[in-house]
């Protein structure tokens, strides 16, 4: 960023982290907000917890300075603070509820980090940032090596110092690191656990200026609601696939590891046992400071899918627009009709005014055609002659069977009847013999 008069000016009158240190409340806010949000690690506050903590506050500072010291309530500061021209706080409701939650903004966490930074530090570390800086030039390089035989030459060299210090260990040669070189990267530690706790906030709100964005896209977009949805959906989720998103992603993917998560408790309970840095007096919370990462995550990563809920909310909200406007279409065009309707009695058109194929859709779906129903066998009882028949038994009857086919003498009645008023069975047999 270019730091001339012009953008400082225009920060110092537009950024609300410069306004809130300049405010005449700064101290009150900034204490407040840290004892609430920052210190337990807190995402967000109802309204009415948050107000009975901040009078609390409001009651031992009016004891301590002056009755008149803060003349408004608790509920009007906290309003006043979320106000789109103070913007040091963000009211919110949640998802379901009519109760106002507060959150912290990221312009206040950037404010709060640097009044921290400010304190006066007992040395000021810098071996080993320099060779957090080695390391990521390292990586960086490793990541971006597409030669193989250069990667393989900075894989055997790793590995050949690898060995070489295994080889020294060996002998007896163990090295181990100074109180100086311990306590410098532990201060560099704690402070980027920390940093990286209020980033979570800064993501967050990304997070939902993406989301904005796409909504604004959404409700000024002119063409078809078609080529709107393939352009949404062609970009498969567009804040899973920005920068910030795959940067969390990742983030979440490696923490959410049950072996990276013993791994940073094994290793920070060995490192809080050491007595260089049991004498510093450190935060205890730094003992579980990757829980409360994971707490962090799980809230951004509840908030990702709200927004994607509410984005898919708010295209099903212009969908029944859309739905509305055509019913009012329709409404519009009957009351048009029957408004026409005693003028077509007396002024008859020449023509049909338009024609209808039919005044209802029939289709034939294949899921209502009836399956394959297979006839039913008839089953031929072949019983054996008695014994005792003898040649008794005359085969021609067998040849004299007689078979009235029923339907065929219902026409053949039908049709004789439709000529003469009736007949007889002998009369309609000689026209119509079986």
């Amino acid at each position: 960023m270019k730091l001339d008069f012009t953008t400082l000016n225009s920060m110092r009158q537009h950024n609300p982290a410069w306004r809130l240190l300049c405010s005449d409340h700064a101290p009150l806010i900034l204490s407040f907000l840290h004892q609430a949000f920052v210190r337990p690690n807190v995402r967000s506050l109802e309204a009415e917890s948050m107000a009975e903590a901040l009078e609390d506050t409001l009651y031992a500072l009016r004891q301590q300075l002056d009755e008149n010291a803060f003349p408004r309530t608790a509920r009007e500061y906290l309003e006043d603070w979320a106000s789109p021209d103070k913007g040091w706080l963000r009211k919110f409701y949640q998802l379901g509820t009519d109760n106002a939650v507060f959150d912290m903004t990221p312009a206040t966490e950037k404010a709060l980090s640097w009044l921290e930074q400010l304190a006066e530090r007992s040395f000021v570390g810098t071996e080993s940032r320099l060779r957090t800086l080695f390391d990521l030039l390292r990586q960086m390089n490793e990541g971006t090596q597409s030669d193989p035989d250069q990667r393989l030459a900075d894989l055997h060299q790793r590995r050949d110092e690898i060995d070489a210090e295994i080889a020294r260990i060996q002998s007896g040669d163990l090295s181990l690191m100074d109180d100086t070189g311990i306590k410098e990267r532990f201060s560099q530690f704690t402070r980027m656990a920390r940093d990286l706790l209020a980033d979570f906030r800064e993501v967050e709100h990304n997070f939902r200026r993406l989301d904005r964005a796409v909504r604004e896209r959404v409700a000024l977009w002119d063409g078809t609601k078609g080529a709107l949805l393939d352009e949404i959906l062609a970009q498969h989720d567009l804040i899973n696939e920005s920068d910030q998103g795959r940067s969390f992603q990742a983030f979440w993917n490696f923490l959410m590891s049950s072996r990276r998560q013993e791994e940073l408790s094994q290793q920070l309970e060995h490192i809080l046992s050491l007595p260089v840095i049991a004498e510093q007096n450190p935060d205890p919370r730094l003992r579980r400071i990757h829980y409360d990462w994971l707490e962090a995550g799980d809230h951004t990563q509840r908030t990702v899918a709200q927004l994607s809920h509410r984005l898919r909310q708010f295209l099903d909200d212009q969908s029944r627009q859309e739905t509305r406007r055509i019913m009012e279409i329709l409404h519009n065009i009957e009351a048009h009709a029957i408004a026409a309707r005693p003028y077509l009695s007396d002024c008859p058109p020449d023509e049909a005014l338009t024609d209808l194929d039919a005044m209802a859709a029939s289709p034939d779906l294949i899921m209502e055609r009836p399956l394959y129903s297979p006839p039913l066998p008839t089953i031929l009882t072949v019983d054996p002659l008695p014994e005792d028949t003898g040649d008794d038994v005359d085969p021609i009857a067998l040849y004299e069977q007689v078979v009235v086919d029923r339907v065929r003498l219902t026409e053949n009645i039908q049709r004789a009847l439709a000529e003469v008023p009736q007949i007889s069975l002998a009369a309609l047999l000689r026209r119509h013999p079986l």
